[in-house]
């Protein structure tokens, strides 16, 4: 009784919502749009707060909020009274809003008996795949390409095979909030390998978890290649990883490479394990701000073998934690060569790092960093070879005296992404970089329900509690990278604000370049990725020096946009055609950053175009859905 009753009380509260959507979305409602909706109520800002006339551009006017006007006061109320979580899906939905991050998927069972090839396959789950199986091999190729939130699971895949092979090739490259769960894989396993190829490549928020992978198994090669390189924020969970294992081989070449702010933790991994071997090559090079976390990492293993090699080279500070790393250890043997030469310092800490090991047990460190913490390691057996604790070499992380690494060259950058002025000349042959928005769609909220709402670390339990956030979950990682981003001090001569309605957006670029302005984006997404030729070409105020306000998405459940002013551009557009026919098929928007001194030496555009800080301009294109703001031309 109690129960119906709750439920009535629920909808008496709610009706005035429900009554007032059905009005303003019934058949009919369209022919007489209201004054007061939130799109009505921006298109009258937009006139009074700016001096340039007319109204927004279309593609701007399209991300304001679709709601109602009685919809848009109610959540408004709602919002006010911080009772909105109690509404969250009717909220999300009316708002048009993408409120999680980790949308789960239902079962799909699979048992079959034949090799299995999944090229350009999404989304499934695979429970008990290849139990037991005797041999074969199974093929991911181009799996879950470019989607956007990802979401697959493992369970026990595998599981007690003999001789299986399993290939992941390209794996959910250029998703949007990867989720992958590979439990109990391979467990128990005889022979047979699993490659991770490109795994998560350039992938935003990923979110990996291997439980117990390959426990007992005998013999079972993996190798994680490219693993994670070029990701943004996320973090994988490596759980019993080879956990009672024999003779497994593992090899990590440029994981996490290039990547920023990843957070890595392997717990109980090679636990007990017989003669393991393990590789990590180029582990977290070039990163910004890695965390690894190495617990109980070949605890009691025998004759374990592993290698670090460049782990954690020139990355940005960084923290790495070794607890109970080889502790009780037989004849264990690691290796760390230019372990942690970051260009700027971070924190590892070694705690009971080889206690109580026996046999030969031999950890060599070559070329190690400074500011390093060692904490009860075995005295017997560790040898330190070239420990840097050189001030010299830390000079590496001033900017001014920096020159561009080798391994910096080599990294790579997508063709296109950046080009010089003088490429912006009609007949110019050049590759477009990937201009597609592989963000979730969204809308602005209108300001009066934006500005109720949490948005700052100091209140994250009241956007958990808003978006109902589980703990580690990827909306976490979405959420918390986006709040940090925005609350991130600005750079030397930066102006900055993080906005999340059409109003505020305004107001930030008219307080940097005053009311007579408006705001650009590229046209469309034709050309992306091939051979164009640039058509006619027009500089905006003649091509001459100017300021601009570039905005650019982050990754939230509400349409959230990091702005910040940019001093001393060139702004342009130009016609695409395209390669054959020398058809128009797009207009885009072209920013040239004339001064580039604050600029990392290790900044993708020198890679890309051989060159230094403050030495040449950077152009580039304004992708689908970010956008600039100039004076009136």
């Amino acid at each position: 009784m109690s129960a119906i009753f709750l439920y009535l009380l629920e909808i008496f509260r709610i009706f005035p919502l429900i009554f007032h959507i059905y009005f303003d979305y019934a058949p009919g409602a369209a022919a007489r749009p209201n004054p007061f909706a939130p799109k009505a109520a921006f298109l009258r800002y937009w006139k009074a707060q700016l001096s340039g006339g007319g109204a927004p551009p279309p593609f701007l006017l399209s991300k304001a909020s679709p709601l109602s006007a009685a919809a848009a006061a109610q959540l408004a109320k709602l919002a006010a009274g911080s009772t909105l979580a109690s509404h969250l899906r009717l909220f999300c939905s009316l708002a048009d809003l993408f409120c999680s991050f980790d949308e789960g998927l239902r079962s799909h069972r699979k048992d079959v008996d034949e090799d299995a090839n999944f090229a350009v396959y999404a989304n499934k789950r695979f429970a008990g795949y290849g139990t037991g199986r005797l041999g074969g091999a199974d093929s991911f190729k181009n799996y879950s390409e470019g989607l956007n939130t990802p979401d697959f699971s493992f369970k026990k895949y595998t599981k007690e095979g003999s001789g299986h092979s399993e290939g992941f090739a390209n794996y959910a490259t250029d998703g949007n909030v990867a989720n992958s769960s590979f439990a109990n894989y391979a467990f128990g396993a005889n022979g047979g390998s699993g490659d991770f190829k490109n795994y998560h490549l350039r992938v935003n928020v990923p979110n990996l978890l291997f439980t117990t992978y390959d426990s007992d198994g005998n013999d079972h090669k993996r190798s994680f290649t490219s693993y994670n390189q070029d990701a943004n924020t996320g973090g994988q969970s490596f759980t019993s990883y080879a956990k009672h294992g024999n003779s497994s081989p593992t090899h990590f070449a440029t994981y996490s490479g290039d990547s920023n702010t990843i957070s890595s933790t392997f717990s109980g991994y090679g636990l007990l394990g017989n003669a393991g071997n393990e590789t990590f090559t180029s582990y977290g090079g070039n990163a910004n701000d890695p965390h690894n976390t190495f617990k109980g990492y070949s605890t009691g293993g025998n004759s374990a073998t592993e290698s670090f090699t460049s782990y954690r080279n020139k990355a940005n500070v960084g923290d790495s934690s070794f607890q109970s790393y080889a502790r009780s250890a037989n004849s264990a043997k690691t290796t760390f060569a230019s372990y942690g030469k970051s260009f700027n310092e971070g924190n590892d800490t070694f705690k009971e790092y080889g206690k109580g090991s026996k046999g030969q047990t031999k950890i060599d460190f070559k070329a190690y960093s400074v500011d390093r913490n060692f904490k009860d390691y075995a005295q017997k057996g560790v040898t330190f070879a070239g420990y840097s604790n050189v001030s010299s070499e830390a000079q590496l992380s001033s900017p001014s005296s920096r020159t561009i690494s080798g391994g910096s060259v080599n990294r790579w950058v997508e063709p296109g992404r950046f080009f010089r002025e003088s490429e912006l000349r009609p007949g110019t042959v050049m590759q477009m970089p990937d201009i597609v928005d592989k963000m979730p769609r969204r809308s602005f909220l209108p300001r009066a329900i934006a500005s109720k709402l949490p948005f700052s670390t100091q209140r994250l339990q009241e956007v958990k509690e808003l978006f109902a956030m589980q703990e580690g979950s990827a909306t976490e990682h979405v959420i918390l990278n986006a709040l940090r981003e925005c609350e991130r001090p600005p750079s030397r001569g930066e102006m900055k604000r993080c906005v999340g309605s059409a109003e505020d957006m305004v107001d930030f670029a008219s307080s940097i370049l005053g009311r007579g302005i408006t705001v650009r984006t590229t046209e469309n997404v034709n050309g992306s990725k091939q051979k164009v030729v640039i058509g006619s070409v027009r500089g905006i105020k003649g091509g001459e020096l100017t300021e601009s306000v570039s905005c650019h998405q982050s990754l939230y459940p509400y349409l959230l946009y990091y702005c910040h002013a940019v001093p001393k551009v060139k702004v342009y557009q130009a016609d695409i055609l395209n390669f054959v026919g020398r058809s128009r098929i797009n207009h885009g928007v072209a920013i040239c950053h004339l001064d580039t001194s604050s600029w990392s030496p290790d900044h993708g555009a020198f890679v890309a175009l051989g060159s230094g800080p403050g030495q040449i301009e950077v152009c580039h294109w304004i992708f689908e859905n970010d956008m600039t703001w100039t004076v009136v031309d």
